[in-house]
């Protein structure tokens, strides 16, 4: 049984025993008015002692006093989660939230699982519903959103996968959530909301849950299309940060209003593409994305597009595949995403910078020694890849907060294109993590094995493929994309 059954399972031996009150004394008239849940901007805050995945948050968290802070920094909607086994919650916290601060909007945060949840929750004072659509059938979710709209609330209706989406499809729910987190494993992929959103193809405001902890990353989701961010754990340990996300969401979505669209979002686009070959869920492996690394010349760089590359690198630090802006300029004007492998702070870095505001760059790879406070600074689109000595090194990836994390094997003087492989247990331990990126040692004849022992997302090949460096080799280009081509054509 995983981890959301369990919970669920749990939360209905309750109710067979304490009723769908949980026990605490709700009344049985609702006694303040309904508040319309989520104006803009949809900064929701949570109340959050702890969790399954990280234990205790804040044990003694008041609810009210933490509402109060919440307030005070212009948090006008809060979740409360009302889960007593695995969170520490209550009903009795709501209707606490809920008294001392009637103007502010609150979602009941839970595992509902009938029509009589919706009513209590109405009764506690909730203005919004939480419907976790992986856990209930097409019937039930129906008919429990039809009740939140009858009593005037809202539902936010949660999602994970293109199932969830196909189910939720016929009731075009207004308020949407994509969670970042696997119910089921409780395992965080930030970029998994980006691959699901295009699905969500009728008028609705998403909001992007769980996974946040920085400013960055509001501004990241509202310009990758999504309407508002869901914030738990970090909202509850960083009081500074509720006030920071409403400005960097709102100038996230109005840099996605401007465009040119980001490089996230496309990349999401082209993995959604993938995933949708396999029936669009997570069970199935429809190959990887390909990025070739160390272009320098617009006839390796054509070829590798008419192939089916998704990404294009170039190194602009010193390395035998060494280019700049003027080879960032002549290849502007291929169809495919562009990354600039950079140092941050080196003498190469500015030039980086301005090759993505010039529209030539799409993303930089952060190549160097960057700490994460480093990373968030960068103004631009980034992903850190990280040179593994050993699988201590993996266990440092989640601390980027970046959407993805390419795994590169490590080499004392090279950085990149040194044809080395990880160990093996460095590489079991970088494809466990969520959509593992993989470079280091692979050509034409070994990706086919690669592929079948780890399931890459996508994977970086530079040296592999060359004739001499800097310069690829037409055929091994070719075998190389013919073994990726088998895997997606399975």
């Amino acid at each position: 049984m995983n981890i959301r059954d369990e919970i669920v399972e749990k939360r209905r031996q309750r109710i067979a025993s304490h009723g769908h009150t949980m026990g605490c004394s709700v009344p049985e008239e609702r006694r303040v008015p309904v508040l319309h849940f989520g104006s803009d901007p949809l900064v929701i805050c949570e109340v959050k002692r702890r969790s399954p995945s990280k234990g205790v948050i804040a044990e003694e968290l008041d609810p009210v006093k933490q509402v109060g802070l919440y307030a005070q920094s212009g948090i006008t909607s809060v979740s409360v989660l009302t889960e007593e086994d695995y969170f520490s919650g209550s009903l009795a916290d709501l209707m606490a939230v809920k008294e001392a601060f009637p103007g502010v909007a609150v979602l009941r945060k839970d595992f509902l699982v009938d029509v009589s949840d919706v009513d209590v929750s109405y009764r506690a004072g909730a203005d919004a519903v939480l419907l976790i659509a992986s856990m209930l059938t097409p019937p039930l979710l129906g008919a429990m959103l039809e009740r939140a709209r009858g009593l005037g609330m809202q539902a936010l209706v949660e999602v994970h996968s293109l199932e969830d989406v196909e189910k939720v499809r016929p009731l075009r729910p207004q308020l949407m959530g994509i969670n970042s987190r696997n119910l089921e494993t409780f395992q965080v992929d930030l970029l998994d909301p980006l691959v699901l959103l295009p699905a969500i193809d009728w008028p609705a405001r998403v909001v992007f849950e769980s996974g946040i902890f920085q400013a960055h990353q509001a501004f990241w989701a509202g310009q990758a299309g999504f309407s508002g961010v869901l914030v738990g754990e970090a909202a509850v340990r960083n009081s500074r940060l509720p006030g920071l996300l409403g400005p960097a969401l709102e100038q996230g979505i109005a840099a996605g209003r401007k465009g040119p669209e980001s490089f996230w979002p496309v990349l999401a686009r082209r993995l959604f593409s993938l995933r949708l070959g396999v029936g669009g869920g997570r069970k199935g492996y429809g190959g990887p994305l390909v990025k070739i690394c160390g272009i320098t010349n617009r006839e390796d760089a054509e070829l590798g597009v008419s192939l089916g590359a998704d990404v294009l690198g170039l190194v602009f630090v010193p390395s035998p595949r060494q280019v700049g802006m003027e080879t960032a300029a002549a290849l502007a004007d291929l169809p495919v995403l562009k990354a600039a492998v950079v140092y941050a702070g080196g003498p190469e870095f500015e030039t980086a910078l301005e090759a993505v505001r010039n529209g030539f760059i799409d993303v930089l790879q952060l190549h160097g020694d960057e700490e994460p406070e480093e990373c968030w600074q960068i103004p631009v689109p980034w992903y850190k890849a990280l040179r593994v000595k050993d699988r201590k090194v993996v266990d440092m990836a989640s601390a980027y907060l970046s959407p993805r994390i390419l795994f590169d094997a490590y080499h004392p003087d090279l950085r990149g294109g040194s044809g080395r492989t990880m160990d093996e247990g460095s590489l079991e331990a970088a494809g466990r993590q969520p959509g593992p990126w993989l470079a280091g040692g692979l050509n034409d004849r070994n990706i086919r094995g690669f592929l079948e022992g780890y399931e890459p997302e996508l994977v970086d090949v530079s040296s592999g493929l060359e004739a001499e460096p800097g310069r690829k080799d037409p055929e091994k280009m070719k075998r190389f994309f013919e073994e990726i081509h088998n895997v997606r054509s399975r």
